[in-house]
């Protein structure tokens, strides 16, 4: 089926809906049950944490940035996935704010000049107030993050906000969920890059997570995958379509592909890499997903 490129870039933006009222409260699966806020100090994000920091002994938190589907401003849009997450000692921090429950964002209108409501520079801020924290003696998160252990996500349109940030040589792994750039190399979204060429900056690793032929993204995702040959790189396909696994209970297995990446790519968790890699590579004879890779150790 032929999609349009503004219909592809509606799509983008039109990923996320809220349904804050829509879905029970949940913490995660974690060993670390975990909680959203918002924070004084890290204005526009929503923070996702282990409640009980205490709890967390010597363990640091890696740092797990997220840009919203559609780049919206609903930094929970997500929450089931990023709370997942946290859950398993990670602190995620998604762009946005907690917004009013029921609100939801409408569709823009054929026509409408399309826009982000998140600057992609909230993901390097998020980043930037993370070894903040680390540092400021009065914090609750003093010397609780690993800095060392930073990877940016997003969904969608957010995915494209995770790529323009990749460069920065503080990522150690990017996640690209339900996105890719355009294939004709242009962005038909206002304050939004697309531009095959920056997947030749990239570093550490990447692993790409989409939801099968029927994802509008799944063209611009898949020739993302077939170009980047310089690192390490990993294509998901989770047969569901655009829309993923962030809002199933405990983020479905898009956030359990994701938090076995993280634990492999950040913190080398005993059998983490062999979810993906090896004779008894987990992914790979798992019926919900179909898994390829190149240049994975």
């Amino acid at each position: 089926m032929k999609v349009t490129a503004w219909m592809s870039a509606a799509a983008f933006l039109t990923a996320s809906a809220s349904g804050l009222a829509a879905a029970p409260e949940e913490q995660g699966s974690g060993q670390y049950p975990a909680l959203f806020e918002q924070r004084a100090d890290l204005p526009d994000h929503v923070v996702y944490r282990p409640e009980k920091l205490a709890g967390l002994g010597q363990t640091k938190l890696g740092v797990y940035v997220f840009g919203n589907g559609g780049c919206s401003a609903d930094g929970t849009s997500s929450r089931n996935h990023l709370l997942e997450i946290a859950s398993h000692g990670y602190l995620a921090i998604a762009a946005g704010t907690i917004p009013t429950p029921g609100a939801k964002r409408p569709a823009p209108p054929p026509g409408t000049k399309l826009s982000a409501e998140t600057p992609t520079r909230l993901l390097s801020d998020a980043i930037d107030w993370a070894q903040r924290e680390n540092e400021r003696a009065d914090s609750p998160f003093f010397h609780r993050i690993a800095t060392d252990q930073i990877a940016v996500s997003g969904w969608s349109c957010g995915g494209l906000q995770a790529l323009a940030v990749s460069p920065d040589p503080r990522v150690k792994t990017t996640i690209v969920m339900n996105s890719g750039f355009f294939n004709d190399g242009k962005s038909p979204i206002e304050g939004i890059t697309s531009d095959k060429a920056m997947l030749n900056q990239l570093h550490g690793s990447i692993l790409y997570v989409l939801g099968g032929p029927t994802d509008i993204a799944f063209a611009n995702g898949s020739d993302d995958y077939r170009r980047i040959t310089q690192i390490p790189v990993a294509l998901v396909n989770i047969p569901v379509g655009h829309g993923g696994t962030y809002m199933q209970p405990h983020g479905g297995t898009g956030a359990e592909v994701v938090t076995a990446w993280l634990d492999w790519k950040l913190k080398n968790k005993p059998g983490a890499a062999a979810k993906f890699v090896g004779a008894e590579c987990g992914f790979c004879r798992d019926p919900r997903l179909s898994i390829e890779s190149k240049n994975l150790r």
